[in-house]
């Protein structure tokens, strides 16, 4: 059979249960891969248990079996879940939240090396941490973590409204976005450079380790922000799936199809500024997340956003846990550092593999 010709009804039905399989089996190895890494940090958090025993005191605190005051268990059940648990948490929502952001800047600015971060929203947080990590200037004078984290959330937020407003006056097309993003991240990574040349040893290493990106001492009081702007951001994006399956043929096509696109497109970056404001004012930047999840996900099932955003969440959680992990094992290394070291490669050899394929590199 000639490959321009058509398939025929049987083989059809054949690659699309074979297209089903790899979507469920992707999920299914996400969801026990996260299961899993969420065990290993339990486990390494308090010594003196097992692995099994570990997910048997995760099972009891969840159930709400407890165990006697003082005991081995009950401190065991406190350290977790005082530790461990919000501290994976934080990495699953960061992760889900990261990947949504970035299936949708790449399928809004059909442009594959887009992600979160590509109209300035990093290093617009940066300018709002570093400022209160050095200078000490925070918003309404809130001191401490407190007031790096609102710095870093107004930062993140500044490029956004700069974009809308100035889309409001310039018609934007997507090359237009990623190039104003640019010119917005290198003025802001020049006043970050100016500040962090000023300042000394010790307060230069508290801004690095917060512009590199880290895990460490996450709280459960840091889960709700993130988990009410996640789930709200990701319920609309996948309820836009279609829309940004319309959006990925091409800006002509949308219209023609009856897409307002400066309208959908202004309100997409809207809300995945506030989803990676959120993330980034407490964690700081987490690279590659966002840019090699997406990838994964369309290279194994196709580029349909209706399957390609939830999954993505599912890649893009045990992604970033993996990397908190390896990061735990290799005390003093922050977690940024580590997916950076395994996101440039994963996405080295995606980019070839889709060229293989394809016979074209995008």
């Amino acid at each position: 059979m000639n490959d321009n010709d058509p398939l025929t009804k049987e083989e059809l039905t054949v690659e699309y249960h074979h297209l089903l399989a790899r979507k469920v089996l992707l999920l299914a190895v996400c969801i026990i891969g996260i299961v899993l890494v969420v065990g290993l940090l339990s486990f390494d958090t308090y010594p003196g248990i097992s692995l099994r025993e570990s997910y048997e005191i995760i099972w009891n605190h969840i159930v709400g079996n407890s165990y006697p005051k003082g005991s081995l268990y009950w401190w065991a059940d406190r350290q977790i879940w005082n530790s461990a648990i919000p501290h994976a948490i934080v990495a699953i929502i960061a992760g889900c939240s990261l990947a949504v952001c970035g299936a949708l800047m790449q399928s809004l600015m059909t442009n594959p090396l887009a992600d979160p971060y590509s109209t300035g929203i990093s290093s617009g947080a940066c300018f709002g941490a570093v400022a209160a990590i050095i200078m000490g200037i925070t918003m309404n004078g809130v001191v401490g973590e407190a007031g790096t984290i609102l710095n870093a959330f107004v930062g993140a937020m500044i490029p956004a409204l700069l974009i809308i407003l100035i889309s409001q006056k310039v018609r934007m097309t997507p090359a237009t976005l990623i190039l104003l993003g640019t010119a917005i991240s290198y003025f802001f990574n020049s006043l970050i450079t100016y500040m962090m040349i000023t300042t000394d040893a010790d307060t230069l290493k508290s801004a690095y380790l917060w512009q590199v990106g880290s895990l460490d001492g996450m709280t459960w009081d840091y889960v709700p922000i993130m988990l009410i702007i996640t789930v709200i951001g990701s319920v609309f994006v996948m309820y836009a799936a279609h829309t940004l399956n319309v959006m990925s043929l091409g800006e002509n096509s949308a219209i023609s199809l009856g897409v307002d696109v400066e309208k959908f497109r202004m309100l997409c970056l809207m809300l995945m500024s506030v989803m990676t404001a959120a993330i980034v004012a407490f964690t700081g930047i987490l690279g590659f997340v966002g840019l090699v999840a997406p990838h994964i996900v369309r290279l194994v099932i196709g580029s349909d956003n209706k399957y390609v955003i939830p999954i993505s969440m599912a890649v893009g959680a045990l992604l970033l846990l993996i990397a908190d992990y390896i990061a735990s094992r290799l005390s003093g290394i922050p977690v940024g550092v580590v997916l950076s070291v395994i996101g440039s490669p994963v996405f080295f050899i995606l980019i070839v593999w889709q060229g293989k394929r394809t016979g074209a590199v995008y």
